[in-house]
């Protein structure tokens, strides 16, 4: 049976498992414990629940079961299996537990910013860099709906998929912001204009040619130049694209990163209302911790 005792004994496996050190794992329990005794103590004020004890016995294994559920995705009846508890309490565990990590990582300040005023609140405090934005497909299960197949299949990626769109500090490979999850049918240019997201003013952002024509009010974008059809780049204008590319490659960067969590990775399943949206936050939000965390041992 899987806990974070048998886990820690091998430090490459534990990473496999849940992508932090343990270290990094101890520190984030810290404050994962606080929060769940927050919620604990409201949950125990509802007479409906009848004061049941805890599933998984120890916080370390309740953040360890989340962890390990967003890193490897198993089906809900092998991750139940694995920490022998039933299908059901699995499932509930994943919705509490991933409301519990996002309110830890909200306490840390590692959430990436949902909404424009948020995003310039946030990067006016922090030192000047320079950005990159991008979009990022993750497929899903292929809807039973024709109308809705229609509306979720990428012509790029040539599968049913959702997306969203990521803005990230290439200096600190922070993700700064992260949009709403939309149809994977919508072009990622479109998206960014309806999301209305701004940077800070004199801010220089990269972008890849997917954002060809993406203006934003004050702020400096840069993107490789396209080939004009029948014609030929310079060579100025081809060192100027290689130049543009080799910073905003962060961004790819950073997107792999988060994607070390299969769950953002492999073929969606969940059916909950706003979880799809959630585990990316959730992820991102995994992602920012982790790369501060080994930023700081450097």
């Amino acid at each position: 049976m899987f806990s974070y005792n048998s886990a820690i004994l091998n430090e490459k496996t534990f990473i496999s498992l849940t992508s932090l050190t343990i270290s990094e794992f101890n520190d984030l329990c810290k404050i994962f414990s606080i929060q769940w005794e927050k919620y604990t103590n409201q949950e125990s004020r509802d007479p409906k629940n009848g004061g049941r004890p805890p599933s998984l016995k120890t916080i370390e294994d309740r953040l360890f079961f989340i962890l390990f559920y967003l890193k490897t995705y198993p089906l809900q009846e092998v991750i139940a299996y694995s920490f022998g508890i039933t299908q059901g309490t699995a499932n509930t565990l994943i919705h509490q537990l991933s409301h519990i990590l996002k309110v830890t990582f909200s306490a840390l300040g590692y959430v990436p910013a949902r909404i424009t005023e948020d995003i310039i609140k946030r990067l006016q405090l922090e030192e000047t860099q320079p950005y990159a934005i991008d979009g990022t497909e993750r497929p899903i299960v292929r809807p039973s709906n024709n109308e809705v197949q229609e509306m979720f299949y990428s012509g790029k990626k040539k599968h049913h998929t959702i997306k969203n769109n990521i803005v990230i500090g290439i200096n600190d490979r922070q993700i700064k912001y992260l949009g709403c999850t939309h149809e994977g049918k919508k072009h990622d240019k479109k998206i960014a204009e309806e999301e209305q997201f701004k940077l800070p003013a004199g801010s220089d952002l990269y972008q890849d040619t997917g954002f060809q024509g993406l203006i934003i009010e004050g702020v400096n974008t840069y993107q490789p130049k396209k080939k004009p059809k029948g014609k030929k780049l310079t060579e100025d204008e081809k060192s100027n694209n290689r130049l543009i590319s080799s910073i905003r490659v962060v961004v790819e960067h950073v997107i792999s990163g988060v994607k070390r969590c299969h769950i953002v990775k492999d073929i969606f399943r969940n059916t909950k209302s706003g979880y799809d949206d959630l585990v990316l936050e959730l992820v991102s939000s995994l992602h920012n911790f982790r790369s501060h965390s080994r930023l700081e041992c450097y």
